[in-house]
């Protein structure tokens, strides 16, 4: 037991801790939802449209994010954390990113959150992109 009365074991890891603080954040935006339709891995939808994949710890899939950077600079940015790639299937041809979480130099919550913004940005339709301009980040729930 640590002295919190958690066993080590039962608390999140770094990477759970900072894909929850994305995932969070994403749900608050506008007309988001969450589903899971590969199992344990979660998407952030909006208007049925996918703007971030959620990847869970589960098997040989580490904790990760996926997001659709559609700013040059941003996209080559992303694209330089240890371990970031263009996401498989196609994906990456439009602008997608994958971002492991469990390794050493990966992103912060923060600016994970920015990309899942801009990701949203480039999804949503533009009557909740304006909603989320309107309300700003503290009103960003809804």
């Amino acid at each position: 037991m640590t002295a919190e009365g958690t066993p080590p074991a039962a608390r999140p890891s770094a990477a759970a801790r900072t894909r929850e603080d994305v995932r969070a954040f994403a749900l608050a935006l506008p007309g988001a939802v969450e589903e899971f339709p590969w199992g344990d891995d979660a998407v952030a939808k909006v208007n049925r449209k996918i703007f971030v994949f959620l990847g869970a710890e589960t098997g040989d899939h580490p904790i990760g994010v996926t997001v659709k950077l559609t700013d040059p600079e941003v996209h080559e940015h992303a694209l330089t954390f240890p371990g970031a790639a263009p996401a498989g299937y196609g994906l990456g041809r439009s602008g997608w990113v994958s971002l492991p979480l469990e390794r050493r130099g990966a992103p912060g919550a923060e600016l994970l959150c920015d990309w899942v913004e801009e990701s949203y940005r480039a999804i949503a339709p533009k009557r909740l992109v304006a909603r989320l301009d309107a309300d700003g980040p503290a009103g960003a729930a809804g």
